[in-house]
């Protein structure tokens, strides 16, 4: 049974499968014979049935490749997404043909992955604040996501945490998957399951022994990392929905700064550093964003606890 795909568009390429291709995944073998494209866009494409082998639409990018295959890949037009208008005050950092860095990511962007939508690069949990480097360019967000991918990218974290960590910095490590028991969380699963994930961390200041200001430096980017990591290790984030304990507790019954404290609305989590190289290789970019007014406020209540 052969199927034409859904939208075809224009031959992108067609890609016959060599010996070491076979085995491989098709996402990842597509990838390596196609470095203009991501292996996150193949993979969507596939989904989206606008890979053929022998016109058959094939569904399924984990499919293994066998020697001899012929694959033909299709580039859809670019359609217009219909998202929702919000008024957002958008703190530019910088911005060219190529990238944009914001503290928070707006909807005025060109579209990019075969989508008219940011060209997202790498994401920040909903709620935390800070830095964020969007593609505005297929070629800027392949050369970016493989920097991420590469562990080119210096980030930098501003966390305020339950309790002191011991010792004052060190590194966690500990693979991350999801939850048996919660599939919407992460936590710390044993090895041979999950992916690998090193968190880096500084204690910067204690606030009389019941919290402290850290610093995270990620070496992996796993999803809710430095909140299931620090989580693991006893010390959550304050104000975080998922990942935090009866930790506060004591300290909401501590007056009305303590009430703040444990109410306070989001995990204190803020992408302070970001630094990479651009996309055309051609310098440096390394930006730093000041603590937001809400973790300022935080700081303050926990220093007349």
């Amino acid at each position: 049974m052969t199927a034409e795909p859904e939208t075809p568009g224009d031959i992108a390429a067609t890609v016959v499968a060599g010996a070491s291709d076979a085995g491989q995944r098709l996402d990842r073998a597509l990838a390596l014979h196609l470095p203009a494209l991501s292996r996150t866009r193949l993979k969507r494409l596939i989904q989206s049935g606008h890979v053929t082998c022998e016109g058959t639409a094939l569904r399924d990018p984990a499919l293994r490749v066998r020697y001899g295959q012929n694959f033909v890949v299709f580039l859809p037009e670019d359609t217009d997404a219909a998202p929702v208008a919000q008024l957002i005050a958008l703190d530019i950092r910088f911005e060219d043909a190529h990238l944009i860095v914001v503290d928070h990511c707006g909807a005025s962007l060109s579209g990019i992955g075969g989508i008219r939508r940011p060209g997202i690069v790498h994401r920040l949990d909903k709620e935390t604040s800070g830095l964020m480097v969007v593609a505005k360019t297929e070629a800027a967000h392949h050369a970016l996501s493989r920097d991420f991918m590469l562990r080119r990218v210096d980030r930098a974290y501003a966390a305020i945490v339950w309790g002191v960590p011991t010792p004052l910095a060190g590194e966690i490590t500990g693979n991350i998957g999801r939850s048996p028991a919660n599939r919407k969380k992460m936590t710390v699963v044993r090895e041979g399951r999950g992916k690998p994930a090193i968190t880096r961390y500084r204690v910067e200041r204690s606030f009389h022994a019941q919290a402290a200001l850290v610093e995270c430096c990620l070496a992996t980017g796993r999803t809710h990392q430095i909140r299931v990591h620090l989580a693991d290790r006893g010390h959550p984030l304050i104000g975080d929905p998922v990942y935090g304990t009866r930790a506060g507790r004591g300290v909401a019954r501590g007056g009305a700064h303590g009430a703040r404290i444990a109410a306070f609305p989001r995990q204190a989590l803020h992408a302070r550093l970001l630094g990479f190289t651009h996309p055309t290789g051609r310098c440096r970019l390394v930006f730093d964003s000041p603590l937001p007014a809400d973790i300022h406020e935080l700081v303050g209540n926990l220093e007349r606890l």
